[in-house]
């Protein structure tokens, strides 16, 4: 069969908003502001203390994509794992104080990436600033002054009679002040709300006021759907105006599902390399074939495979064929067939039952010309889709 070249676009788009400038820190390795990707972060759900379940976690992190991760030190037994779980884990450990300003020295001298503060619950903290930032300095340990509407400073809910944007970051910006008055400025920033209407002010007077890197979350997001809506909404005004460095959903569902919601975010806003993305068709009367099926057993197919592709799966003729042009790879189907694009062009057209086989056998074929390493155990995974058809 003849094969009809439609074209490929020839420039990627281009990027969504310029980035704040802001000071640049490394978080264990990892660069956060000052131009750098946006990061991906999470928290492990485990007791600290329990160091065997706790790197096992930040091992299935690290396997989905998180970047850095924090962990809880609510109490001594869990600064005392500090040591072997900063040293082992895979990615930058940071540790999460709360109420106790005697774990900030125990993370700091732990070698933990990082440490974040909570100024608004942690007992006389202004009157530990000194040494913490001493401390944090002499080990080059970048602090996180993270403010939370659930934990705002008493003398500042008084001021302003509840958790507003305009509170948090003058909760903020004064205890960066404190830190300042020592020279230390190895500094990010979040003001996390659960509204997202008032954590988005938030951030914009932040953005506005200082140039420190601001690690972005809505606190308290909730399950997993509207925990996801919400920060999808937040994340991604902020992001479209080039503020925020780093961030992390909050939902109220296994770690792992906020990492791959954080990167979703970021690749549906070309901030980061798209992995693979299928793109198919809403419910509509003029679809020709059962798309939500496809859909699925094409995702299923091709879950875990470590290339980039755009694999498009379209339901009619309206926008099809438009939709499989601009993909790597896609299907416009109809009258019980399906056309077959890769990289623009009709390379051949099979019937129905066949589609999501050659699907999946085009996307193999087509992540080995880029040099996958795919595991055998995916290819495994992959025949008995293949084999239904």
């Amino acid at each position: 069969m003849s094969t009809v070249s439609l074209g490929m676009p020839s420039l990627p788009p281009p990027p969504i908003a310029t980035r704040r400038q802001t000071r640049q820190l490394n978080v264990g390795g990892v660069l956060v502001g000052g131009g750098a990707p946006v990061s991906v972060q999470s928290m492990t759900t485990t007791l600290t203390s329990d160091v065997n379940a706790t790197l096992q976690q930040i091992a299935e992190l690290t396997a989905s994509g998180c970047q850095i991760v924090r962990v809880a030190v609510p109490s001594a037994d869990d600064a005392e794992a500090l040591p072997i779980i900063a040293r082992k884990s895979q990615i930058p450990v940071i540790a999460d104080i709360h109420f106790q300003p005697k774990y900030v020295f125990a993370a700091i001298e732990a070698g933990c990436a990082a440490v974040r503060v909570n100024p608004g619950n942690i007992k006389k903290f202004d009157d530990k600033v000194g040494e913490i930032a001493r401390a944090a300095k002499n080990a080059g340990t970048p602090i996180r002054i993270g403010v939370n509407a659930g934990s705002l400073d008493p003398r500042l809910l008084a001021k302003y009679g509840k958790a507003t944007a305009e509170a948090l970051v003058e909760s903020a910006l004064w205890e960066c002040s404190l830190f300042e008055e020592h020279d230390f400025r190895d500094i990010k920033i979040s003001v996390k709300h659960h509204d997202p209407v008032v954590m988005i002010r938030a951030y914009r007077l932040l953005s506005e006021q200082c140039d420190y890197p601001l690690h972005l979350g809505v606190t308290e997001a909730g399950p997993q759907f509207q925990g996801t809506i919400k920060s999808s909404v937040a994340f991604g005004a902020l992001l479209a105006e080039g503020i925020g460095d780093t961030i992390r959903v909050s939902l109220s569902a296994p770690p792992v599902e906020e990492v791959k919601v954080g990167n979703a975010i970021l690749e549906s806003l070309g901030l980061k390399e798209r992995g693979l993305e299928i793109v198919s068709c809403p419910s509509c009367g003029r679809a020709q074939v059962d798309v939500y099926k496809l859909a699925e057993e094409v995702t299923a197919g091709l879950d875990g495979l470590p290339v980039p592709l755009r694999v498009a799966v379209m339901g009619c003729v309206v926008n099809g064929p438009g939709e499989a042009r601009e993909a790597d790879l896609g299907v416009a189907s109809g009258n019980g067939k399906g056309q077959i694009f890769v990289k623009g062009q009709v390379v051949k057209t099979v019937p129905e039952a066949q589609i999501v086989e050659t699907l999946i056998e085009e996307a193999l074929r087509l992540a080995d010309e880029m040099g996958a390493d795919i595991p055998e155990e995916l290819r495994e995974l992959v025949k008995p889709v293949v084999e239904v058809h």
